[in-house]
């Protein structure tokens, strides 16, 4: 029983769904984030190379900025569940790896 409990306990808790997170993403992201921009402010968009060089380019860094916010970005720990969050973040570095096409 120990045994089970733990590899149980080191598997993932939540798989992300990019499916949800497309539709998370347009309910609350695109309107400051169209195609991956930025309406606010041009160099924080979501593109690869601007998610590379402001540090932000895994799902754990897009799923904490999502989480937290800062300056501008709102935080959406208020809004969004853990896995809401884990499917937008995996949304948005699928999207930048294909170049929001």
């Amino acid at each position: 029983m120990a045994i089970a409990l733990l590899l149980f306990s080191q598997m993932p808790v939540l798989a992300a769904n990019i499916d949800n997170g497309a539709k998370i993403f347009s309910v609350n992201c695109a309107g400051c984030h169209p195609k991956g921009g930025n309406i606010i402010r041009r160099g924080k968009n979501l593109q690869q190379k601007a998610l590379h060089r402001n540090k932000v380019d895994s799902l754990e860094a897009i799923a904490g900025m999502v989480t937290n916010g800062k300056n501008n970005m709102p935080a959406y720990q208020d809004r969004l569940s853990q896995q809401e969050i884990e499917d937008v973040a995996a949304y948005v570095l699928k999207q930048a790896e294909k170049g929001w096409r």
